[in-house]
């Protein structure tokens, strides 16, 4: 399986999986914002909502339905980024292991299925590339769903600060506060405005703010994600093969779309349940400068503990049903689609037909 065999190979994976990706992000946006907020309650100080619904009420008697989403260009660009840079490293390590492996690649004139853990290794491979990329336009996002949570500001107009040995009303003891405060609240940022009051505060490191979580969340969650996905696939093709006349091999062409729906369903929440915990802790780091202002932000470590200590093993899965919730339809639709597209295009190459492989099989 080599780069030379299928030189449209890259091409179609990314479109197909831009497409599928920006799909599903218009499907999952509010899920997510819930999920972000009910992650980002401080520590220091008593949860702000109840639950998820509490927060979507919250959300939509505060902002409007518009507020649900809040932040959605952020997300839109980096599904495309995320999804369309995972179908394609995730294949391109498929490859890498039928070349590095042991076993050979062709058995009886035809290529050798690659076992669910070297699946599962390739899906990992293809989460921790997409992490790099990820962090960034996850940081943004994350910033923006928190925005309308920020304290407010006490006043909106000069403080005069007295104290016994300066006069009063002297220049020293004024503090001019924002003029442009609106409901004791800073205006809110734009994406381009926070990304470079990020870089001017952090410089452009401080884009990476969450690096770790979102790693171990993408590596791990790709595992799973790629590897409970094949596994039913497959499952469901050794259904169809067989009931198929003699002579036919079954593949992912023969599914049924809601076959292939179901079985990115399983892979979604077998995702997010996989290292939820990671998401929470990059989550609260991300949005610590926007609820916790003028405090540095707490390593990767210390803010897992400082979750744990204050509301234990249930805050480090805080808004993990909700989010196992959306994945579930989420998944489907990205799989789904990519596999659809696929298909429908004729981007699906027989088994053994020295056309090419077959991506995703």
């Amino acid at each position: 399986m080599g780069e030379e065999a299928d030189p449209g190979g890259a091409v179609r994976d990314l479109v197909c999986g831009t497409i599928a990706g920006m799909a599903a992000k218009l499907f999952e946006h509010p899920f997510d914002l819930v999920k972000v907020r009910l992650q980002s309650q401080p520590t220091d100080r008593p949860a702000q909502f109840k639950g998820p619904l509490d927060c979507f009420k919250y959300t939509v008697g505060h902002e409007g339905v518009r507020g649900l989403y809040r932040g959605l260009s952020a997300p839109i660009f980096g599904a495309a980024v995320e999804n369309a840079t995972l179908f394609f490293v995730y294949n391109r390590c498929q490859a890498a292991i039928y070349q590095l492996s042991s076993k050979p690649a062709i058995v009886g004139g035809v290529q050798r299925e690659l076992s669910i853990p070297e699946l599962a290794l390739a899906g990992a491979g293809a989460g921790a590339v997409t992490s790099f990329a990820l962090t960034p336009i996850e940081l943004i996002k994350c910033r923006m769903q928190v925005q309308m949570l920020a304290p407010s500001v006490a006043a909106t107009g000069p403080v005069i600060v007295k104290t016994a040995l300066e006069a009063p009303g002297s220049p020293s003891s004024t503090v001019t506060l924002p003029a442009n405060l609106v409901n004791g609240k800073a205006p809110l940022k734009g994406p381009l405005a926070l990304i470079a009051d990020t870089v001017r505060q952090n410089g452009i490191r401080g884009l990476w703010l969450g690096q770790t979580g979102t790693f171990l969340r993408e590596t791990g969650g790709s595992a799973a994600w790629f590897g409970i996905y094949e596994l039913a696939a497959r499952l469901m093709v050794k259904q169809h093969q067989a009931r198929a006349p003699p002579g036919h091999v079954a593949s992912k062409a023969d599914l049924a779309a809601w076959q292939l729906m179901l079985a990115g369903a399983m892979g979604g929440i077998a995702y997010n349940v996989s290292l939820f915990p990671a998401d929470c802790v990059k989550s609260t780091m991300q949005t610590h400068a926007e609820l916790n202002p003028n405090k540095p932000v707490p390593g990767f470590g210390a803010t897992f503990m400082n979750i744990y200590r204050m509301r234990g093993i249930r805050g480090l899965y805080a808004g993990c049903a909700l989010t196992c919730l959306r994945s579930g339809p989420s998944s489907a639709m990205i799989f789904g689609l990519f596999e659809t597209l696929r298909i429908n295009f004729g981007w699906v190459f027989e088994p053994g037909s020295g056309k090419g492989p077959e991506q995703l099989k």
